[in-house]
């Protein structure tokens, strides 16, 4: 492997009003805006250096665009292209300056047709880290991971592991042995990229990571006093796997938020991943709670980084699909 991928970076998300969704991340989640226009917004979390790590884009058609990955320098992405072609998947340049604050990315579809992006360059922002008066909503810090909806979750693990170097930290199991969701990650934290089973690609959720679990609960109080309430999907809770303290919002056009906070360390490269039962409710709630079937049911649609249309879904094998179990 002859490049570094180091961390989820960035997503775009359409969106129907921009100052009404703009509202919602501002005042609700307590992102920091790096700039706007008519068209975009552009935000990043407290912590956050960069220019951004969420643009919500204005257009009548939802989708989420390729999600961006960061890599360490500009060579990794003429490796990441010969790996892809090698693969016979499409690839795409944008080269510098076609997206805004950002430097050449390559825009690929992966083995399960997952629209990804690999960028080296972004300009360079404020960390507002200790800028206290400006915490607001949830105090967001920075984007922490992406889970993704995928018909085949054995065949994305394979190679995200074996090609693109995630390791793997938590996963579940068949009967028969195949991974049926996983969480991989560059970072060290337990997940940058999840993938569960499901009628994919298709995207699932965003997270972003949160100072400590009193913000998840503020975050409530917060959206309820705007008038918020009923965008709350599911939690406040914890899992079991990851044991993070989560929360899912679904924002004004739709999309799955999760707010998180107090996951483990992976740095050490030879850990044991941790392998749950598929049939063990814990691993998706230690406390007990149950999903709403919207969780399992709804996610958002990929669009092609060549045509712009939505990403042709496929279900997965139904004979062996439980939703009840899935996370």
């Amino acid at each position: 492997m002859n490049f570094n991928i180091t961390r989820i970076g960035r997503t775009i998300l359409n969106v129907k009003d921009l100052e009404v969704s703009k509202a919602f991340y501002l005042d609700a989640l307590g992102f920091i805006e790096t700039e706007s226009n008519d068209k975009y917004v552009y935000l990043r979390g407290l912590e956050e250096h960069k220019h951004h790590s969420l643009v919500l884009k204005k257009s009548d058609k939802p989708g989420v665009h390729a999600l961006g990955y960061k890599v360490e320098k500009d060579a990794d992405l003429d490796e990441l292209e010969k790996l892809f072609k090698s693969k016979g998947l499409k690839t795409k340049w944008l080269e510098k300056g076609t997206q805004h604050a950002l430097g050449r990315a390559l825009h690929v579809h992966d083995i399960s047709n997952l629209p990804l992006e690999f960028y080296a360059e972004m300009d360079d922002a404020e960390r507002m880290l200790q800028r206290y008066d400006l915490y607001k909503g949830a105090k967001v810090l920075r984007i922490d991971h992406v889970n993704c909806a995928v018909p085949d979750v054995q065949k994305a693990y394979d190679f995200f592991t074996e090609e693109l170097g995630f390791a793997c930290s938590e996963y579940t199991t068949t009967e028969d042995e195949r991974v049926w969701a996983a969480w991989l990650h560059r970072k060290q934290t337990v997940h940058d990229q999840a993938f569960m089973n499901g009628n994919g690609p298709s995207l699932h959720h965003v997270a972003f990571s949160l100072p400590d679990p009193l913000a998840l609960i503020h975050c409530c109080d917060v959206m309820a006093s705007l008038g918020y309430s009923t965008n709350i999907e599911r939690g406040p809770g914890r899992h079991g796997l990851s044991n993070a303290f989560f929360l899912y919002l679904r924002d004004p056009d739709g999309y799955r938020i999760e707010l998180y906070s107090g996951d483990y360390l992976t740095a050490d490269r030879d850990a044991k991943p941790i392998k749950w039962d598929l049939n063990n409710p814990q691993r998706q709630t230690l406390w007990g709670a149950k999903a709403p079937d919207s969780w399992f049911n709804e996610t958002s649609t990929f669009l092609d980084i060549e045509t712009g249309e939505p990403v042709a879904r496929i279900e997965p094998n139904l004979e062996q699909r439980k939703p009840e179990f899935v996370l």
